[in-house]
């Protein structure tokens, strides 16, 4: 779940971001629920589907079992979850009544039940809800890295995938240097490769533990170089990135682009210099390798919980916008729905995106 914290995203950063998306959007729009289809499949293309920060309150939890029933309708090669799966702790405290209790073993083994109900196979990249976000509870003391133990031990069955129908996939944890991130996968589907980074919101638990963060950003720096690495050597088609966090990217705009943005909010203005965090150095990382690539790039994540879509992140050396880098930010609460993506080798750009939004969930589509 996206927080607002001191010193962390301000206002004016956030807000250029979605505005940023707006003239970009090329989705199709999708089906209410299974009632409308896309055309027929081009040949030698697959859909994906993309659900995250959802769910977080009991309330939503029937939305979600009706995301989870129109994804069971399709015909996808696998979903993924881009974290956060369950509520923040401060509004759990608040009122205990609107979710189940964050970061408990019922919990984890709850999402788990409706991860493996799921009829095609699931990957889960963690949010900062799943584990990082026990620092804030107040009235009991949970261990943050307790709990991402937990979950490294329940949603990552070594070599394959969650779900029914499971899938390979190869883990960072194959390599001794990295042996405790088994969370960061690989898998390719039809020469097309993918990778999760775990790279979770606020703050990527700089605040609470500057040393785990490190430790694990430079893990996901050396698993993201390698994907690079893989989708080149293998000649893929291009390259998914599957993360949760939104890493700021409007840092790296130049002030020209940041002020034109700045002027379509009301009353606001862009920083002068912008301001430094702890997802920099995965930005420079990503900068560098994507200065060597030139097929697509789909950086799927959540975090600020905006549907959108759009070229995200500037090249410093031509100070425009790396045109095969698209973002991708998916649903999130309060809102159920999910993403359904077509990788199609007859379209130069790759990816369509169709926004799916399912019956009961939304004001457009009620039952």
């Amino acid at each position: 779940m996206q927080k607002i914290v001191p010193g962390r995203r301000p206002f004016i950063v956030r807000a250029l971001g979605a505005l940023a998306s707006l003239p970009l959007l090329q989705a199709c729009m999708g089906g209410a629920g299974g009632q409308a289809r896309s055309a027929p499949a081009a040949p030698g293309s697959f859909d994906f589907g993309v659900v995250g920060d959802i769910p977080y309150t009991r309330a939503q939890e029937a939305e979600y079992l009706r995301v989870m029933q129109d994804i069971n309708s399709r015909d996808l090669e696998f979903v993924a979850h881009i974290g956060d799966t369950m509520f923040d702790p401060r509004p759990y405290e608040r009122d205990p009544s609107l979710a189940r209790t964050p970061l408990t073993d019922e919990n984890y083994a709850y999402v788990l039940g409706t991860f493996q109900s799921c009829r095609h196979p699931l990957v889960l990249t963690p949010g900062d809800n799943d584990w990082s976000d026990a620092v804030q509870f107040q009235k009991v003391k949970v261990d943050p890295l307790e709990r991402l133990a937990k979950l490294r031990a329940t949603f990552y069955p070594k070599g394959r995938s969650l779900g029914q129908r499971t899938m390979a996939v190869e883990s960072q944890a194959q390599d001794p240097v990295y042996a405790t991130y088994v969370e960061n996968l690989t898998w390719a589907v039809r020469g097309l490769r993918f990778a999760t980074l775990h790279i979770v919101g606020s703050n990527d638990n700089a605040r609470t533990s500057m040393d785990e963060h490190k430790a694990r950003q430079a893990a996901v720096i050396a698993w993201m170089r390698k994907a690079f690495a893989a989708a080149k050597a293998g000649g893929s088609l291009g390259l998914v990135l599957i993360t949760h966090a939104n890493p700021d990217f409007e840092n790296r705009w130049t002030r020209s682009y940041a002020s034109r943005y700045a002027r379509s909010v009301r009353g606001a203005e862009a920083p002068k210099a912008p301001e430094a965090t702890p997802y920099d150095p995965f930005l420079d990382a990503l900068i560098e390798q994507m200065q060597g690539y030139d097929k697509p790039v789909l950086y799927v994540h959540g975090d600020t919980h905006i549907f959108r879509i759009g070229n995200p992140l500037m090249n410093p050396k031509t100070q425009r916008f790396f045109e095969n880098l698209t973002r991708l930010e998916t649903f999130g609460w309060p809102d159920s729905a999910w993403v359904r993506v077509t990788a199609n080798p007859s379209n130069p750009h790759l990816f369509e995106i169709h926004p799916e939004y399912v019956r009961g969930n939304s004001a457009n589509y009620k039952a």
